[in-house]
């Protein structure tokens, strides 16, 4: 485990930690007056590889080539020159900062980090730190990467679980959950069931993948909620034509293999962000990534039912709760993430995938995302 201080100082200024992967969804906006969670689970930090933030430099100053040094490869509105390696963690686990007055850099309903960093150290004053609790933005606080120093904890180091052990936890991701926004609607609520924004910003990066790797030949996903999340986009983005699709399917821990599969949705690590790989795999299928929660919830759709405090249910008995209501629309990938995914897959120097990301508003209009 580690412990972030004060570079200035030697201030601490979190609690122990352990390192997770960075979540998908961290850098997402989703929707318009919404109420999302905080991004980090407790005790838990993540790093992200890409420069976020101030200064931005427009695509037409920077051109093609400099942008590919930067690992973009198809235009994008403008692209961050700040360092690289921002650490996110939750608010709560912060200690010695305080808010920088001057420095709210919010819209209507909190921080939104827009002006930089708006939390110092409490000891020393300096600048570390940038919390963000807007409304549409994962509440998170990012220390900066030439602010803070990473510190051993003297911690014991958490075990990183094995698949068998993740898959054990059942600690899967529902597809659905209540969505609360910071006003009541004209009917006085505010809050209904939707499609998870985790959902649908692990869809916008596994369909740039997809797209990547597609040949430009239609592809089909296996059924069920793979085929719910992903079938439309893919048909509306790939044109309809005499060539065989390729296959897409599920791959992962404790699913029997599919030798004839073109391409594999499988997971990765919630710890390590590492891909799974099957121990006898030849690579002729081409992996796309699902977050874990994600992928075990397509994988396994039937959750994992609790037991009652008085004991297990008797045999042959099932439980009559009531299901969740489910969405009034169709499921859509987020946008932003897979707009940001492409652009840095090089594959996204075709033309054909140019021209998807030039028509991605119109698509958005036609529900897609």
């Amino acid at each position: 485990m580690f412990l972030f201080v004060c570079a200035g100082c030697g201030a601490a200024l979190t609690v122990p930690l352990s390192q997770v992967a960075l979540p998908v969804h961290a850098r997402q906006s989703y929707g318009s007056a919404i109420e999302l969670p905080v991004l980090m689970e407790p005790g838990t930090f993540a790093v992200d590889p890409e420069p976020w933030g101030k200064p931005w430099r427009s695509w037409e100053d920077i051109g093609p080539q400099e942008a590919a040094s930067r690992g973009v490869y198809a235009p994008v509105h403008a692209l961050s020159y700040a360092s690289p390696g921002a650490v996110v963690i939750a608010p709560g686990d912060t200690r010695g900062t305080v808010l920088l007055p001057g420095a709210a850099g919010g819209n209507c309903c909190g921080l939104d980090g827009g002006d930089g960093p708006n939390m110092a150290c409490e000891a020393c004053g300096r600048p570390v730190a940038t919390r963000v609790d807007d409304c549409s933005l994962w509440q998170a606080v990012w220390l900066e990467p030439e602010a803070v120093r990473r510190l051993p904890a003297g911690n014991p180091p958490i075990p990183i679980p094995s698949w068998a052990e993740l898959l054990e936890e059942g600690d899967g991701i529902p597809p659905m959950v209540p969505i609360r926004t910071k006003w009541a609607s004209r009917l006085g609520l505010n809050h209904w069931w939707s499609w998870n924004p985790q959902w649908e910003a692990a869809a916008g990066q596994a369909l740039a993948h997809l797209l990547a790797v597609s040949g430009r030949r239609p592809v089909t996903v296996s059924d069920g909620l793979a085929a719910d999340v992903f079938q439309r986009a893919l048909d509306t983005l790939l044109p309809s034509s005499g060539r065989p699709p390729r296959r897409a399917v599920l791959a992962g821990p404790a699913l029997p293999a599919d030798t004839d599969a073109d391409i594999v949705l499988v997971p990765t690590h919630p710890r390590t962000g590492e891909l799974w790989a099957a121990p006898d795999s030849n690579g002729s299928a081409r992996p796309v990534p699902l977050p874990f929660g994600i992928w075990s919830w397509m994988a396994f759709p039937e959750p994992r039912l609790r037991l009652p405090v008085s004991g297990t249910l008797p045999y042959g008995v099932l439980r009559d709760d009531p299901p969740p209501p489910r969405p009034d629309r169709l499921f859509r990938a987020d946008a932003g993430t897979f707009q940001q995914t492409l652009a840095r897959l090089p594959a996204s120097r075709s033309p054909w995938l140019r021209e998807v990301l030039t028509n991605l508003m119109d698509h958005m209009r036609a529900g897609i995302f």
